[in-house]
C-alpha cells in the first residue's frame, strides 16, 4: 500500500477537497540543521538521506515512527530524526550494508523532529530497533505515557489522520521527503 488513501477528505479547516489522504509525513534534516545560518552549511554539515553530522560531533539518524491505524493493514509514518551517541552512529554505519543487522540490541536516541501535535518532542527519548539492510530504523518512544507512545501501543482512526492532515495542511509541516 502506499502512503496515502485515496478517496481524499474534505477537509474542516479551509473547506477544500483533497483528493487522497497521507499516512506518512517526514522531514528531510534533524531540526538541529535548521538553526545553522545557511552559509555555514556546506563547511559544517554532513547529511545524507539517512544519517547527519553536524560539526563533527552531533550525530543524527532518520528513522520512523510506525503508529497502527485500526481498520487497515498499513501504519501511519512519522518520518523523523533521532540524535544518536558517537557509539552508536559508528555501529550503525559499520552495520549499514550487514545482513542480519536487525538482530542487533536496540539503543537510544533522542528525537530531532519537531512534531508540534505532541507538544514539544525535540529530545523526546526514543529506543532505535535497527532494520533489515535497506530499511530505515524503527523508533519507539522510551516513555509510556507519552501521548505519542499511547498512540504507538493502541493505534490511531483515520478520522485521527484526518485531523492531522488538518492540523499540518494548516500548520505549514508538510511532507519533505519519503520516509
Amino acid at each position: 500500500m502506499s502512503g496515502e488513501l485515496e478517496g481524499g477528505f474534505s477537509c474542516t479547516v479551509c473547506g477544500e477537497r483533497h483528493d487522497v489522504l497521507p499516512l506518512k509525513y517526514s522531514v528531510k534534516a534533524p531540526q538541529a540543521v535548521t538553526v545553522i545560518p545557511s552559509d555555514e552549511i556546506e563547511s559544517r554539515v554532513i547529511i545524507t538521506a539517512d544519517q547527519c553530522v553536524i560539526d563533527n560531533r552531533d550525530f543524527y539518524l532518520r528513522g520512523r515512527i510506525l503508529v497502527p491505524v485500526r481498520g487497515l493493514d498499513a501504519p501511519f509514518v512519522w518520518g523523523v530524526w533521532a540524535e544518536i551517541s558517537p557509539v552508536n552512529f559508528i555501529r550503525t554505519n559499520e552495520m549499514w550494508h550487514t545482513q542480519g543487522r536487525e538482530h542487533q540490541p536496540l539503543f537510544r536516541g533522542w528525537l530531532n523532529t519537531d512534531l508540534f501535535l505532541f507538544g514539544n518532542t525535540i529530545n523526546l527519548e526514543v529506543d532505535v530497533h535497527t532494520q533489515p539492510v535497506g530499511q530505515r530504523p524503527q523508533f519507539t518512544i522510551s516513555d509510556p505515557n507519552h501521548p505519542l507512545a499511547i498512540q504507538q501501543r493502541t493505534g490511531i482512526t483515520v478520522e485521527q489522520i484526518q485531523d492531522i492532515a488538518e492540523m499540518i495542511y494548516h500548520r505549514g509541516w508538510q511532507d519533505q521527503g519519503a520516509s
